[in-house]
This record gives structure tokens, C-alpha cells and sequence, in this order.
């Protein structure tokens, strides 16, 4: 079915440059995210607490807020997923032979392909893309905008997390 194109959102600190597109004004009052994010859930196993540590640790501060759990939760399971999924593509090869001598397409090449495609898009959505981190106007080294620095309880736990990966 064709329909519309989405229409692509100009970046913030590129609407403030050059200006908005279609004439629309630029605001400045984006809601923020709530709460502290630093401890990964209970149920997910040690590559994904790995991937989540990773995240909150190399993510601009502030950054992250309880809000974006389940957006972070999503990111962290695909993280894993895709490279297990690598990993047997790695093994096998790209083409593999049936138990009739058939020559197929690995069966992990999707999963490779769709939790590529889950991290890009949970990705974008927390500002883990060069694209997006433009959106927010956060830059190498440089804290976001109006974010304070990592919060007491969030080093406490990274410093004495039992799940910390010495």
C-alpha cells in the first residue's frame, strides 16, 4: 500500500541553527525523562546486565532516565540476541546445506538482520546514534544540555555493583 512518506523531524540543535521547518517554531520545553536509571532488571542474565552497565556507563549523563527502562530493557536483550545470532553466522557461514544437500540461506541471518534492526531503532530513541545525539544537541564529551552530573546513588551502585564485571 502506498501512502505518505513519514515526514523526518529536522533535528533540535538544526531547527535552532538554521531554523524550523515549514515555517513551525522551535520550543524549548521538552518534557524530560523521570527518575534515576542505574539498576538493570533482576531477570535478565549476565551478557545483558553486561550490555546494560555498558549503556549507562558510556551514555552522556543525564541522559538516561527511568523513563527509557523499558527502551533500554529492549536495547540490551537485542544487543545480545544479534550477537549470538552473529556468532552462528560466523560459525556456519552465510549459506548452509540442509540434511537433504539443499543450499539455504543461515536461518540466523534474519535474527542477525532483525535485532540489528530493534537496536538501531530503541537506539535512536535514547540518543545512542550520532544522528539522534545531534537531535539532543549532545556532543563528544559534553554533557546534554541541562543534565547535572551522575547522581551519588547511580556511582554508589556502579562502585559496588555485585553484577559489575571487574
Amino acid at each position: 500500500m502506498a501512502g505518505r512518506k513519514p515526514r523526518v523531524r529536522k533535528p533540535h540543535a538544526l531547527a535552532k541553527l538554521h531554523g524550523p521547518t515549514r515555517g513551525r517554531r522551535i520550543t524549548d520545553d521538552a518534557p524530560a525523562g523521570v527518575g534515576e536509571l542505574w539498576a538493570a532488571p533482576e531477570w535478565m542474565d549476565d551478557a545483558q546486565r553486561e550490555q546494560w552497565r555498558y549503556a549507562v556507563l558510556t551514555a552522556p549523563p543525564g541522559l538516561l532516565t527511568e523513563t527509557d527502562r523499558e527502551c533500554l530493557i529492549t536495547w540490551c536483550v537485542a544487543a545480545v540476541f544479534h550477537a549470538k545470532a552473529v556468532q552462528e553466522v560466523t560459525r556456519a557461514g552465510l549459506i548452509v546445506k540442509t540434511k537433504d544437500g539443499n543450499l539455504i540461506q543461515n536461518p540466523f541471518l534474519p535474527i542477525v538482520n532483525k535485532q540489528a534492526m530493534i537496536m538501531l531503532r530503541s537506539g535512536s530513541e535514547m540518543g545512542f546514534s550520532p544522528s539522534s545525539r545531534a537531535s539532543i544537541g549532545a556532543t563528544r564529551g559534553a554533557p546534554v544540555p541541562g543534565a547535572g552530573a551522575r547522581s551519588s546513588k547511580l556511582t554508589h551502585y556502579i562502585e559496588g555493583s555485585p553484577d559489575a564485571l571487574h
